[in-house]
């Protein structure tokens, strides 16, 4: 469901999956309605998908939040497909990097994930 005519406020959210979360809402009192109700069934959501396994996760996930919460869950795009010898975590293919350190030059394999993602990935070192 996209936004309609009588929507004031929105309130989008990227989760560390892709998924994108989209709250509408006419009024403050209806957002502050919304926002606690997102957040009172975050961790359901979370540890469901978790439960779940491929897309039946996302599914799941999709529709209570779209029930829930009157929101539109959106596809995330199709992650490109990795390069032979690359690496792939449960986010997606991992972005190789390089830098140099006071210790010294570096280089590894990165997660997808943004900073600070509760489940991103540990960097795999080339050594």
């Amino acid at each position: 469901m996209a936004a309609n005519e009588n929507t004031k406020f929105q309130i989008n959210y990227k989760l560390a999956d892709g998924t994108l979360i989209n709250l509408y809402a006419a009024d403050v009192r209806d957002l502050e309605t919304g926002l606690t109700d997102l957040s009172m069934v975050a961790a359901l959501i979370k540890s469901t998908a978790g439960e779940l396994s491929g897309g039946s996760a996302l599914a799941t996930a999709n529709a209570v939040i779209t029930q829930a919460f009157n929101a539109t869950p959106v596809a995330a795009p199709a992650a490109a497909p990795a390069e032979p010898g690359a690496k792939v975590c449960k986010h997606g293919p991992m972005s190789f990097k390089t830098g140099t350190s006071a210790r010294g030059p570096w280089q590894g394999y990165m997660c997808p994930s943004p900073k600070g993602a509760i489940d991103k990935c540990e960097t795999i070192w080339v050594r």
